[in-house]
């Protein structure tokens, strides 16, 4: 079958854009093709900076022929549904169609339409024009006489000439003839701009590639990348050195080369004082050049480096290297002036004293000062949530409350209990899977600072917000302004080098953290209270002024940051009840020392006032109503405190969807237990779940604000009833472990049949209003199944709730489990529907126990099989 090589020669397109515009000819091409009635074997594509290279592979030389029937309109109907029919078919009147009789729907119109097939060549001579005029150029452009026309030619660089051939392997292939802007299509291309810049006549593609290779041209992208990695470790295992391998420079630099030449720089020894991270971005951003390090050292770096050269040089690149060498010294002399003012005196210090008495700021160190500049300058987080001086100052109060939380949980304290979860791995060996977490007893990391055991509650407190407020200093410092990149890790150096605790240094960079799913998370106590009071900071102000992820569209990266608190608290075992954090972060816009919101006040006369808040309480109390702007011409949205705490709480179990999905849980187990921990659960001995109303129906669970103290999922006094256990995230993924290893049990599965068949049946009588006595009556039960039943309900509960209680959520199914065969013994031996009313309604109520039961860890309801 015949073959088609299409090559759309240009001046050199950015690396970055190279691989997607080889992707996108090829979809479009073929998908054209398809479209048109052509099939083919396979589609290759291939590019360099001066080309893109299609070859398809077994494309059928003719499209088949078409007859096919269209049904059309009544021989009754109106003239314009007749046009209609006329146009859409492509038939000039009427007397062209034919007619079609049904006993039922009388005659009809119907077209008889018959295509030939068309050849290849003219279909692809039609196609490739419309492609390259309408090609999705993330930048394009006009060029020569014919850009001033409308309508010319855009290309992301000047387009040169269109190679185009079509036919099998077994004869001489065809020119497919066509024309764009002046530009017609060939059997023509050229090799190499400086080696051989002559025209190449090309048949098909096998001696396309031979004859492009002999016109040093390297065609495929990945055997560049190869030359060049391969070259460049043999340079520099040769000079006793080892290549800092960087797969992003690697890709963007075979973009760059047709004729890849791979070279040593080297620059003076003194310029290694710079920080080796800056040396590698200096190289690596100015001149594309990769860096070395001695061989078998750890971050160290040597004075050598790698280029990649586009031309063999006679003398053997030489002065190639040579002048790369005088660019990087010229850059590098730049990062070592940036690094050394980095950690000199301000020049307006005696400006700053405001600043620093109000962050308790040691002017006397750089960082610091760099800090006080931050607040002093007023620079703008965002122009509804205020400055980053603001923020700083929001981040700091929220860490000094996260840190004693955050420390019991990691590093606790003699006598405390760790919040690590038995399923949490360390970060050397990340579990692949929840339920495979849920096996190991994995010993924690100790910490940065800390060792196995924490220093004091307060000391911690202290350092968690020494390191918040100086987490954005390096924002200010001229290395972080060249490098935006660096920040958080140029804060880590400067912060060792004016002699910072180690945990504030490594908090500093480490707040940052977890920026993507294959990012490890921060494990040292103080950098995981920074880091989510950091990230919760974002999600609450954002939350507040309604600028939320939509769609595809999360310009601020919040979803990012709420997955980052997810898998911080999961992988580090940190219990928190988020919805308390909300409310405090909150509370840093609102509160009365001033800052960007007020809040709405329902007054006794049931008008309104605006003012600030005095506590974090008063943001959920009766009376408070929407947040307001303290600024003018910003407007907020009607939303009250609890509103924007339910929703973000809302967002955050979606992205612990999104990441206990990834770890392998099942999707109906995460929506079981969410499911359960959004409604109060907590039932007295010999009492049901909730109340019926009047007419048997249970009423919707109520939804507040946990406090901190709150015990999720079964509260110890009816004063707690109402508050939600799915605030508490590692609560949540301790919940999932242990029913999927439930459920995986005989018991689990058969006990699930039955608990859904018990939920199936209350389900349907609360919709008929039919009446569910309060209580289980004893004394009502007339068969022994009935009996057995409800003692091992008394017991499941009791024991299931101690249990839960303890957080011990394996016992808890352990003990729901002795529900299996009184469960099956009651639906083979009763009836529940029994013709007197008061023991239907006992019986109900019984059931309805079973729901509330195993509701306590999960609605059954919701789980598949």
């Amino acid at each position: 079958m015949p073959d088609l090589l299409l090559e759309l020669r240009s001046e050199e397109i950015p690396a970055r854009m190279q691989r997607k515009a080889a992707g996108d000819l090829r979809k479009l091409l073929t998908d054209g093709l398809v479209d048109a009635g052509l099939t083919y074997e396979a589609a290759r594509e291939y590019w360099t900076p001066r080309r893109l290279t299609l070859d398809i592979r077994g494309l059928t030389a003719r499209s088949k022929d078409i007859s096919e029937e269209i049904k059309g309109p009544s021989t009754k109907a109106p003239e314009p549904a007749v046009q209609g029919f006329l146009r859409k078919v492509g038939l000039a009147s009427i007397a062209e169609a034919h007619v079609h009789s049904d006993p039922k729907k009388g005659d009809f119109y119907v077209a008889h339409i018959s295509r030939p097939g068309r050849p290849a060549e003219q279909i692809i001579a039609e196609l490739v024009p419309g492609i390259i005029r309408n090609f999705p150029w993330p930048k394009s452009m006009r060029w020569g006489p014919a850009s001033a026309k409308p309508g010319s030619l855009r290309w992301v660089r000047p387009l040169q000439s269109i190679l185009c051939t079509f036919g099998p392997e077994t004869e001489e292939p065809v020119v497919v003839d066509f024309e764009i802007d002046g530009i017609r299509s060939g059997n023509i291309t050229y090799g190499h701009r400086f080696h051989a810049p002559g025209a190449i006549t090309v048949r098909r593609f096998d001696d396309y590639v031979a004859r492009l290779e002999a016109a040093k041209v390297v065609l495929d992208a990945d055997r560049r990348k190869e030359i060049i990695l391969a070259d460049a470790r043999n340079l520099a295992f040769a000079s006793g050195l080892d290549l800092v391998e960087d797969e992003g420079l690697l890709e963007e630099v075979s973009g760059l080369v047709e004729w890849p030449v791979v070279l040593m720089g080297e620059f003076e020894q003194d310029f290694l004082a710079i920080p080796a991270e800056v040396i590698r971005l200096t190289i690596r951003a100015n001149q594309k050049c990769f860096v070395t390090r001695p061989h078998g050292a750890g971050e160290e770096l040597s004075n050598r480096f790698i280029l990649t050269a586009n031309i063999e040089a006679k003398d053997g690149g030489k002065e190639i290297a040579h002048g790369n060498g005088k660019v990087v010294r010229a850059r590098l002399s730049d990062a070592l002036y940036f690094w050394k003012t980095d950690q000199g005196d301000l020049p307006d210090l005696d400006q700053l004293q405001a600043s620093a008495e109000k962050f308790g700021l040691d002017l006397e160190k750089p960082l610091d000062q760099r800090m006080a500049r931050l607040d002093h300058l007023n620079v703008t987080f965002h122009a509804k949530l205020g400055t980053q001086g603001e923020r700083v100052e929001r981040i700091a109060r929220l860490a000094e409350e996260l840190a004693p939380l955050v420390a019991q949980s990691i590093s606790p304290l003699e006598g405390e209990m760790a919040g690590r979860p038995e399923g949490v791995a360390s970060r050397e060996a990340p579990a692949s899977s929840v339920r495979e977490r849920a096996s190991r007893q994995d010993v924690p990391t100790p910490s940065v600072a800390f060792g196995d055991i924490s220093p004091s509650r307060g000391e911690i407190t202290a350092l968690a917000r020494r390191a918040a407020v100086l987490a954005k200093a390096d924002l200010t410092t001229e290395v972080v302004g060249e490098f935006p990149e660096l920040q958080g890790a140029m804060g880590r150096k400067y912060a060792l080098l004016q002699g910072e605790h180690p945990s504030v240094a490594a908090a500093i960079e480490e707040h940052y953290k977890p920026q993507g799913p294959s990012d490890r998370v921060p494990t040292d106590p103080v950098s995981v209270a920074v880091a989510l009071a950091d990230k919760l900071d974002t999600l609450v102000g954002f939350w507040a002024i309604d600028e939320k992820p939509t769609g595809s569209k999360d310009p601020y990266a919040l979803r990012r940051a709420a997955l980052g608190v997810v898998r911080t608290l999961v992988e580090n075992g940190v219990r928190l009840p988020l919805q308390r954090q909300f409310l405090n972060s909150l509370f840093g816009l609102t509160f009365n020392r001033g800052n960007r919101f007020s809040v709405v006040w329902r007054a006794d006369d049931e008008g309104d006032f605006t003012t600030g808040v005095g506590s974090a309480d008063d943001l959920i109390s009766e009376r408070a109503g929407s947040l307001s702007s303290e600024i003018r011409g910003v407007e907020l949205p009607d939303h009250s405190a609890s509103e924007i705490i339910a929703d973000l709480l809302s967002f955050f179990h979606d992205r612990l969807k999104v990441y206990l999905r990834d770890q392998g849980a099942r999707h109906d187990l995460i929506d079981a237990v969410l499911a359960a921990g959004s409604r109060p659960i907590s039932p007295l001995e010999g009492e049901m779940s909730a109340q019926p109303t009047e007419g048997g129906a249970v009423p919707p669970a109520s939804h507040s604000v946990a406090p901190p103290s709150a015990l999720p999922g079964i509260s110890p006094s009816r004063g707690e009833i109402g508050q939600s256990s799915n605030d508490d995230l590692l609560q949540i993924v301790r919940r999932v472990e242990a029913l999927g290893s439930f459920l995986d049990s005989e018991d689990g599965r058969n006990l699930l049949a039955g608990t859904k068949r018990a939920a199936n049946i209350v389900a349907a009588e609360e919709k008929k209003n039919t009446t569910i006595a309060d209580r289980v009556e004893p004394a009502l039960f007339r068969e022994g199944a009935e009996k057995t039943l409800y003692a091992a309900v008394n017991q499941a509960e009791k024991q299931a709730g101690e249990a839960i209680q303890n957080e011990d959520f394996s016992a808890a199914m352990l003990a729901l489990s002795v529900l299996r065969e009184p469960v099956d013994s009651f639906f083979e031996k009763v009836l529940v529907n029994d013709e007197d009313q008061a023991v239907r309604a006992n019986r109900l109520a019984l059931l309805a126990r079973i729901r509330a039961a195993t509701d306590r860890v999960a609605d059954f309801s919701k789980i598949a099989g």
